[in-house]
């Protein structure tokens, strides 16, 4: 216990350079994730935000089979997976079945490529739970310059796309091009899950993906609002699972899961009291009202 909470060693890991890399990566990631986020989870997408997060990581296991970068694969793979969803699921109807198909394929044939890497079991299991040691400045580098594009593209985009997201039929026949809109939206996503593979790994990037979002989407309907608290929880999250990991060089995952799932559940609290308080000043309100008396006939 003593080793998990570890004040002094905890400082003294922050003034190491793969450190300050990592939670560069860190930051980075939590502002994509939380300027996606919201959208994510208004057009219901957190499954395909899954199916991605497996064809990233088989895409990162042949990077690491080939000895190329593991951002760079994992970047290759997600843009595949996006593109695979925009063309194969074109249909709402057939899009849960499609992520499934090319969820479980990847899965499986990145877990073929890591049985063909001969190299340290670690960094097979980095790709999955994530492995801030790995991090290079190269590798920012590259997650800078992919954050830059999709924050920069999200931008221009972004207003049809919210229209589309709140009320497709209204957007279509207002003229919003949503048919490649949505295929668009699936890349950026694929980007994003992409710079979270060797932070959170690709089985639990959608902590950072969509949980945030789900969590102001609990306690605003606003989506500038919900958009700037998604920020702000991954970066809790991202940030904050980083610094817990390090004194008990634990996988920084299992922190950034639990950090977002504990601002979930604080912010369904904060709906629940809401809405009780607001039901008890409507029923107060109503009670307070006096009854329109009934009106007197008029003499003759």
């Amino acid at each position: 216990m003593d080793k998990l909470f570890d004040f002094d060693l905890t400082l003294e890991l922050l003034g190491f350079d793969f450190v300050q890399t990592a939670l560069l990566a860190a930051a980075v990631l939590g502002l994509v994730a939380g300027a996606l986020g919201p959208i994510i989870v208004m057009r219901r997408m957190s499954f395909a935000v899954h199916g991605t997060a497996e064809l990233a990581f088989t895409g990162a296991a042949a990077a690491l089979l080939l000895g190329v970068g593991v951002g760079y694969g994992a970047l290759a793979g997600a843009v595949l997976a996006a593109l695979l969803l925009g063309l194969l699921g074109g249909r709402e109807s057939d899009r849960d079945s499609v992520i499934g198909v090319i969820l479980a394929f990847g899965l499986g044939l990145g877990v073929l490529l890591l049985w063909f890497y001969p190299g340290r079991a670690s960094n097979k299991f980095g790709i999955l739970v994530g492995q801030i040691v790995a991090i290079e400045p190269t590798d920012v580098t590259v997650l800078l310059i992919a954050a830059v594009v999709v924050l920069a593209v999200l931008a221009v985009v972004y207003r049809p796309l919210l229209f589309a997201s709140v009320d497709p039929a209204v957007a279509t026949a207002r003229g919003v091009p949503a048919a490649w809109l949505a295929p668009l939206f699936a890349v950026l996503i694929g980007a994003a899950t992409a710079l979270g593979v060797q932070i959170v790994g690709a089985l639990l990037v959608v902590a950072l993906m969509v949980t945030p979002a789900a969590a102001a989407a609990r306690v605003t309907a606003s989506p500038l609002r919900a958009t700037i608290l998604a920020v702000v929880f991954a970066e809790l999250a991202a940030l904050g699972g980083i610094v817990l990991s390090l004194a008990p060089g634990a996988p920084v995952s299992f922190f950034v899961t639990a950090i977002s799932f504990t601002i979930y559940l604080a912010c369904r609290v904060v709906e629940y009291v809401r809405n009780r308080a607001a039901g008890v000043n409507g029923e107060a309100v109503s009670a307070a009202s006096p009854e329109p008396a009934a009106p007197r006939p008029r003499s003759r």
